[in-house]
């Protein structure tokens, strides 16, 4: 309804001239900026949270299309070029206010259901883009990339509380100095597990992302904790018991995570592979390992490594520097796409 109120303008128009599509998608814009400020909860379409903007958006630049095409093809293509130009302009602005909202709406009793509509039109944008603008790819990233945006700040909102909440669950990993693993783990994937309908109103595909970027934030939290430098294992059999919790708790993570549309496969080896490094004793073969780990983790570096050795307290000097000298060698891999050990602060 509301798109056919903001259209009727563009209806009378001779060729609708760049201005005249800019100042309906502004219009549109401000009328959804408006109903999120007053607390209008989004409608629900099939289970989710839905939001007319992209739709609005979508109508506004394919009547101009049509429009300029219905009096000579030439107009059309001029009107494409503008609209390439406008539509990531008007991108930009829907992702400044959107941001502004989420500073500002944090009290709102929609808030989170807004948040997750505005995610939600990601999707419309994007699917609208890829079918309807013929553009080569890098056209295409650049028109989504204020969208990508949108969508990771949305992600960052809706997890905040539940970070926060695992926060102290996980530091109970070191002040039990790693006494009781599995049943810290427990805790944490049960409080998870308490807080996915949360986000049952996102579209399949983003809840998938959001799961990837909770699993991405548990194996992220749990190295953080094996890096704090607490725990010194003086004997193979300590260190072996250790590794054997490390891999039990992996297998919990991955299997819950994958169990709720998780697609992070690059994550699985992340901790499997750290118990490895802590169970073996032979330097040589812990090298090998290191060295495997790094192409699957160029991020991984020696701060990180340091922090691991560290708990095998019967490592020499000499032969933790032999194991640190290892990720002087190039693996030839590129700057991570997705970032793991970057994202971990050591030292």
């Amino acid at each position: 309804v509301r798109a056919r109120h903001l259209h009727a303008a563009a209806l009378g128009a001779e060729p609708l001239p760049q201005a005249n599509v800019r100042e309906l998608m502004d219009r549109a814009l401000e009328l959804e900026a408006r109903r999120w400020a007053e607390d209008v909860p989004p409608q629900r379409l099939d289970g989710y949270c839905h939001s007319e903007l992209a739709i609005d958006i979508i109508q506004i630049t394919s009547q101009a299309q049509a429009k300029a095409e219905s009096i000579t093809l030439d107009l059309g293509s001029q009107i494409k070029r503008v609209l390439l130009v406008e539509l990531p302009a008007f991108l930009r602005s829907y992702q400044r206010a959107f941001n502004e909202f989420l500073e500002r709406g944090k009290q709102l009793t929609n808030y989170r259901a807004n948040v997750i509509a505005n995610i939600n039109n990601c999707l419309s944008f994007r699917m609208s883009m890829e079918q309807n603008w013929q553009v080569p790819q890098d056209t295409l990233s650049l028109l989504l990339g204020p969208l990508g945006e949108l969508k990771s700040h949305g992600f960052d909102t809706l997890l905040q509380n539940l970070h926060e909440d695992l926060k102290p669950l996980f530091k109970r990993f070191t002040h039990t100095r790693w006494a009781a693993p599995v049943e810290t783990l427990e805790n944490i994937i049960a409080t998870v597990d308490t807080r996915l309908p949360e986000f049952s109103e996102l579209q399949g595909c983003f809840r998938e992302e959001l799961m990837e970027a909770l699993h991405l934030h548990l194996v992220k939290e749990y190295i953080i904790q094996l890096s704090k430098g607490r725990l010194v294992l003086k004997t193979a059999e300590q260190q072996q018991q250790l590794a054997g919790y490390i891999l039990a708790n992996a297998d919990t993570i991955q299997h819950f995570c994958t169990q709720h549309g998780s697609p992070a496969t690059w994550l699985q080896p992340a901790l499997p592979t750290l118990a490895e490094i802590i169970r073996l004793q032979d330097p040589s073969a812990i090298k090998i390992e290191v060295a495997t780990y790094a192409t699957c983790y160029p991020d991984f570096s020696k701060g990180h490594l340091s922090a691991i050795l560290a708990i095998k307290g019967n490592l020499s000097n000499s032969e933790v520097k032999r194991i640190r000298s290892i990720l002087d060698v190039s693996m030839g891999a590129q700057e991570p796409s997705r970032p793991l050990f970057s994202l971990i602060k050591v030292g």
